[in-house]
């Protein structure tokens, strides 16, 4: 099981007031919330455990049918922080699930695998993303992201190629 996420920081900072009353009691738990207040940039560490937790839902519920995301079930933790990357586990429904995420200035990319040496096996294509353009679903990804100006495509069975 596989799954990813991916946040654009400008459209980010638009749509999403994370500073405003409550958000953040209603989204992370209470060490989440610690991890975020006590870094040097808050606003990449809630969009970190954001994609983390989201990622790791897509591929936890890949395939059910009930479909309820209560984002503080997930609980980030082992979290190791480098400058352009990042590296952790989510605990969901008793289940330990890895991630590893890219940090840019534009973006926070994470992936998630229920097995940690899935993550080596996954390629990643992140590209510009147009809404009318739907020519990617023909790469027949695994796990499909988009938000603001970025599409993410997952492939575990090698490159994302088309089958055309």
């Amino acid at each position: 099981m596989i799954g990813n996420d991916i946040v654009d920081l400008a459209a980010a900072a638009v749509e999403s007031n994370w500073k405003r009353k409550g958000y953040l009691e209603k989204i992370f738990t209470e060490a989440e919330r610690f991890l975020i207040h006590v870094s040097k940039d808050a606003n990449v560490m809630v969009w970190l455990f954001w994609t983390m937790k989201e990622a790791v839902y897509k591929a936890a519920e890949y395939n059910t049918q009930t479909k309820t995301f209560a984002p503080c079930t997930l609980n980030c933790n082992n979290l190791i922080l480098h400058e352009n990357s990042a590296c952790g586990t989510v605990d969901y429904k008793g289940k330990k699930y890895y991630c590893h995420s890219g940090l840019t200035s534009d973006y926070i990319h994470t992936i998630a695998a229920d097995c940690e040496k899935t993550l080596v096996l996954i390629s990643l294509k992140i590209e510009t993303y147009n809404i009318a353009d739907q020519s990617y679903k023909a790469l027949k990804p695994d796990s499909v992201s988009h938000h603001g100006r970025y599409l993410a495509l997952i492939n575990l069975s090698g490159s994302l190629q088309s089958t055309s």
